[in-house]
């Protein structure tokens, strides 16, 4: 008989799961204490923001005195305009410039999760370069000011009008920093049901299982594609949480009052831990001390399958097995359960009394 792991060996191998990022990521969700030790503005990175400031104090100087018109600068008097307009651009670029790397430092640097700052950072790129390029355009071409309302206009039409692909990009961003799911989860939302194969900047790809066609969790065959947006508005329900990446799953046998309730109940326990074994069942002992500091009840989580019995509303009792599988292997291992336990249970007639023909 295989070394059961000891109680120590245990809490070392929750410890090492609790290591990974996305364990990390959802343990950190549970709780309502921030880890200590968030990540905080470097030297160089205050003395950069510093500079800044100086610059903008310095060009916001220089622009007020052009302001004042001063006899010293009666000779370039024609070019003070475009000068006071190339001032304010400079001004507003450094603004911009600091404003990005505050955000960069204080919110996305405060995101552990490798993946989602970098994808942070790539959207704070863009978003400054727009803004530069906007600056750019207005202060250099034209009044600024009229060019802001203009583009006020501008933005508030092509706002009303691409609502759903801006709504969905700005889902693709709260999916990256509060990952609802990611590649990989299997998940259901709405009436859509499958693997996660592809989170794009507007859309999520599933691989759908189940499904109009099947009865079972085998794929369909079928992808299924929906708007990012659908995650601000609907429930997500999530097969594959980190902290306990299983769920329950129940065989139900109905059987007569005078069947042999023990020796139906031992028989379906047996079986089912037979088909789990013992290691799949060490696991979730290992996942139990990982929910242990969560809000979760860890005392609810049996590792072992447990038989229960309840009344059927046509006069019979419904024998339940209930044991805790992988989602994605959910469908397999009923199967061979059904065939197993029926294969034993009517190896016992005498004991073991079904429903027969229009009692069924």
């Amino acid at each position: 008989m295989a070394e059961q792991p000891s109680d120590t060996q245990k809490k070392d191998q929750a410890e090492q799961l609790k290591q990974q990022e996305d364990v990390k990521r959802a343990f950190k969700q549970t709780t309502t204490n921030k880890p200590p030790g968030h990540p905080k503005a470097k030297t160089k990175d205050k003395l950069l923001l510093g500079t800044h400031l100086v610059i903008v104090l310095a060009l916001a100087a220089i622009h007020y005195l052009f302001r004042l018109n001063f006899k010293l600068f009666s000779f370039i008097s024609v070019y003070i305009p475009l000068i006071q307009r190339l001032i304010t651009a400079a001004m507003l670029l450094v603004l911009i410039s600091a404003i990005g790397k505050v955000v960069d430092i204080y919110l996305i640097g405060q995101i552990e999760d490798a993946a989602s700052r970098f994808n942070l950072k790539r959207i704070l790129r863009l978003i400054v370069g727009l803004v530069i390029a906007f600056i750019v355009i207005s202060v250099l071409f034209a009044n600024w000011y009229t060019a802001i309302v203009s583009v006020g206009v501008i933005s508030l039409i092509l706002g009303l009008a691409l609502q759903t692909p801006i709504t969905s990009l700005i889902g693709w961003i709260y999916i990256l920093v509060r990952t609802p799911y990611q590649v990989g989860d299997r998940i259901k939302i709405g009436d859509s049901t499958g693997d996660v194969i592809d989170v794009s900047y507007l859309d999520t790809t599933l691989w759908e299982f189940g499904g109009q066609y099947l009865s079972t969790d085998h794929p369909s065959g079928r992808v299924i594609r929906f708007p990012n947006s659908n995650i601000l508005s609907t429930a997500v329900y999530n097969y594959s949480w980190p902290l306990f990446p299983y769920i329950w799953n129940e065989i139900k046998f109905s059987v007569a009052y005078t069947s042999d309730l023990e020796l139906v109940g031992s028989v379906m326990q047996r079986i089912a831990e037979e088909e789990l074994g013992e290691a799949m069942m060490e696991r979730v002992k290992v996942f139990r001390e990982i929910l242990a500091q969560t809000p979760v009840d860890e005392l609810q989580v049996q590792e072992r399958p447990v038989v229960v019995f309840r009344v059927n509303d046509n006069t019979w009792l419904d024998a339940i097995v209930r044991y805790l599988v992988h989602p994605k292997e959910a469908g397999r291992v009923k199967t061979r359960l059904i065939q197993k336990m029926l294969a034993e249970l009517n190896a016992n007639p005498d004991k073991v009394l079904f429903p027969k023909g229009d009692n069924r």
